[in-house]
């Protein structure tokens, strides 16, 4: 019998992809739902709009409660949770990445980013934090990286935004369904996988 499958967008910037890449895996799993790990890149999305950084900054009030609601999360998941400096970290390296590497190994590295981020406040830009990710991912750091950074995964990565922008993506973390259904944010993990089963054909 077939799985349904929800695609799961995430951008390493992103504070509440944080909790989310750490809890998704799981509760696919449980529910027997195939998922997808989608990394892009949010900077594009937002220019559209006219905005050059995360709106967290650009509305204080809002980034305030977004640090303290985060702080709460983490306490309440067990994960650890150091604010980054500078906030948005540039996360286009470990975009493009997630995005070389094999389908097996792209969990435990974004992962594996985030914690580096949010758990230990490492900078996700440089090039030797992200070489010993890879390697705790599974694959050999030198081949990757070099593959990252050829024309062929800067284009994927590009149309994976573009891909983004055509379900309506806005934010991150997001998860579409196979019927086009979009859910936004933490808190709609569960909701979204919800509806990927109740939805399936092969259910």
């Amino acid at each position: 019998m077939s799985r349904p499958i929800v695609q799961f967008w995430y951008e390493f910037a992103s504070t509440y992809s944080y909790p989310a890449a750490m809890r998704i895996e799981d509760l696919a799993e449980r529910r027997g739902v195939e998922l997808r790990w989608r990394p892009f890149l949010l900077g594009p999305i937002f220019a559209q709009v006219g905005w050059t950084t995360s709106p967290f900054n650009l509305m204080p009030a809002k980034g305030a409660y977004m640090w303290r609601d985060m702080e709460r999360i983490c306490a309440d998941s067990g994960l650890p949770f150091r604010r980054p400096d500078p906030f948005p970290q540039n996360g286009l390296k470990a975009a493009r990445i997630a995005t070389a590497l094999a389908s097996d190994q792209v969990a435990r590295f974004s992962r594996a980013v985030y914690l580096a981020q949010f758990g230990e406040g490492w900078r996700i830009d440089n090039e030797a934090v992200l070489a010993t990710l890879v390697t705790h991912s599974g694959a050999e750091a030198e081949p990757i990286l070099a593959r990252a950074a050829s024309d062929e995964i800067k284009a994927r990565l590009r149309d994976s935004v573009d891909e983004a922008k055509g379900f309506g993506i806005f934010g991150a973390p997001s998860v579409t369904c196979a019927d086009g259904e979009l859910f936004w944010g933490n808190d709609r993990l569960e909701q979204a996988l919800d509806h990927a089963l109740n939805t399936h054909a092969g259910g």
